[in-house]
């Protein structure tokens, strides 16, 4: 299979770009000022006399950004545990079929392929071999704070404001033909517990975040994680029992709930990080059961206990409190075992296979490319970010043309879609722009 690197057309606003198509790239403007005008949400208050409750009237005017109340990060993470949270624009109403439509019962399908086509960005997205921003899905950590907190260990990366920093960079990402983003929530020590409720709070940070970019953006992608750790106060994907291990249906129960209040906060792809046993087939049917069809599942299904984690996991402040995760995510050393996992997937109804680690695991790309039809996505992920990032300061390889060879490899190995926090930085080098 060959693969070759383009330069995207219609993905830069640049005039010296020639044979600009925008029809080719979802949510592109054509345009020969390089400073684009992006609109955004204005925010309203309303104060009473022992509270204040601050709501998103996203729907009323798109004229400026919304305007910060200066509030401390502190503040506002106390808003939300005191119950009052932000309110995020309201769901869309929901189409109606023409008249005369047939009421039928919906099919049991645990297969529906059209999940995968039912997008302009989607289709785009499995558009096999090459290396376009449409390959690309952005991974962004989004907090209750108004500021931009950097993350130590992954230079360039924030803990981005879920109605200020978050919707300019996604803007930006737009920008370059990057219209597939995955959201990874920091949440309040405060709201944490053994069960992890929060994971299913309808105006959770990940709900209302979802709303708030669908309302601005109605054709952005948005892939949410499907695990508990964020909420656990252990730290573990799955609810811990008192001797140490991590309890597989009771999880997989609460992983159902979580799922369905992300679709039905308008997630277009949920992904279940956690490897419990089971999970995808019990989500499929949970996501059906409340008439959620069209959202696609994409499944963790080879994902290793590895060392390649741990600037992730101080962005989201979610280290295992105790233990590490060996029993549930996969040995490093097996490579047999993630056909075993893929043929789970596979029959309980996943829409993508994701391997993650990405380029210390090409083998396992590789094997799964060839032994399933279904989409193969990589996920580049912290560790590797990070240490390219290092490799440039100290000058030991050229940051650029290793960021791009590395996801080269991964598309070669046969991943379609490409989860990176590169996925600005590159799209804008396949465009030609300069950092």
């Amino acid at each position: 299979m060959a693969s070759t690197v383009i330069h995207a057309p219609g993905a830069c606003s640049s005039p010296s770009i020639k044979f600009v198509d925008s029809q080719n790239y979802i949510g592109l403007k054509p345009s020969v000022n390089l400073r684009l005008k992006f609109n955004f949400v204005k925010t309203t208050v309303k104060v009473r006399q022992s509270q204040c409750l601050f709501i998103v009237k996203a729907g009323e005017t798109r004229d400026g950004p919304i305007k910060k109340l200066g509030l401390t990060d502190a503040e506002c993470e106390a808003a939300v545990v005191a119950g009052n949270a932000p309110e995020a624009p309201p769901l869309p109403p929901k189409p109606t079929a023409p008249a005369g439509t047939p009421v039928v019962p919906s099919l049991a399908l645990n297969r529906r392929p059209r999940r995968n086509r039912k997008s302009p960005t989607l289709r785009a997205s499995f558009q096999e071999t090459n290396l376009s921003p449409a390959n690309f899905v952005y991974p962004l950590f989004i907090h209750e704070g108004e500021e931009d907190t950097p993350i130590g260990a992954m230079p360039g990366c924030y803990r981005l404001g879920w109605r200020h920093g978050l919707v300019e960079e996604v803007a930006k990402a737009r920008d370059v033909g990057v219209n597939s983003i995955v959201l990874f929530p920091k949440v309040p020590d405060a709201l944490k517990s053994a069960t992890g409720v929060e994971a299913y709070n309808d105006n959770g940070l990940v709900p209302r975040t979802i709303r708030l970019l669908k309302d601005k953006y109605p054709d952005l992608v948005i892939y949410t994680d499907v695990a508990l750790d964020p909420y656990s106060s252990d730290g573990h994907d799955g609810i811990v029992r008192e001797d140490g291990v991590i309890l597989n249906d009771e999880t997989v129960h609460q992983l159902c709930k979580q799922a369905v209040s992300q679709a039905r906060a308008g997630a277009d792809v949920v992904s279940p990080s956690d490897m419990m046993d089971g999970r995808v087939g019990a989500i499929r049917a949970a996501l059906d059961a409340e008439g959620f069809h069209h959202v696609s599942i994409m499944s963790y299904t080879a994902k290793y206990a590895s060392s390649f984690y741990g600037p992730f996991r101080e962005a989201l402040d979610s280290n295992p409190r105790f233990g590490d995760k060996k029993t549930y995510q996969m040995n490093p050393a097996n490579y047999r075992e993630a056909l075993v996992e893929a043929r789970e997937d596979e029959s309980e109804g996943a829409d993508i296979l994701l391997v993650k680690p990405g380029l210390p695991y090409l083998d396992i790309i590789r094997l799964l490319r060839d032994k399933s039809p279904l989409p193969i996505a990589a996920y580049q992920v912290s560790g590797e970010y990070s240490m390219i990032k290092a490799g440039g300061v100290l000058k030991m390889i050229d940051e650029e043309r290793v960021m791009m060879e590395s996801l080269m490899c991964l598309r070669r190995a046969g991943a379609d879609i490409i989860l990176t926090y590169f996925a600005l930085q590159a799209a804008r080098s396949l465009c030609g722009e300069k950092r």
